[in-house]
């Protein structure tokens, strides 16, 4: 599942920093946006793979290497 952090400008030119949406891909997560910002415009998005960041799925060497860095 992938999750999107945009920034925004909304139609009344405030800024709006980090709204996370999830979504199967960018358009799904850009139209959901629009849903609770109407006529806004993305000023950033930058995509996050939950698949990696949850730390569920660690293989033996990603866990080796977390403990020789911290070392």
């Amino acid at each position: 599942m992938l999750k999107f952090d945009f920034s925004v400008k909304t139609r009344d030119g405030q800024k709006v920093e980090s709204v996370l949406i999830h979504g199967k891909d960018l358009p799904d997560a850009e139209r959901k946006l629009r849903q609770m910002y109407h006529h806004c415009e993305v000023t950033q998005c930058r995509t996050i793979n939950l698949d990696k960041t949850d730390g569920q799925s660690l293989d033996i060497e990603e866990v080796l290497s977390l403990i020789v860095k911290h070392d």
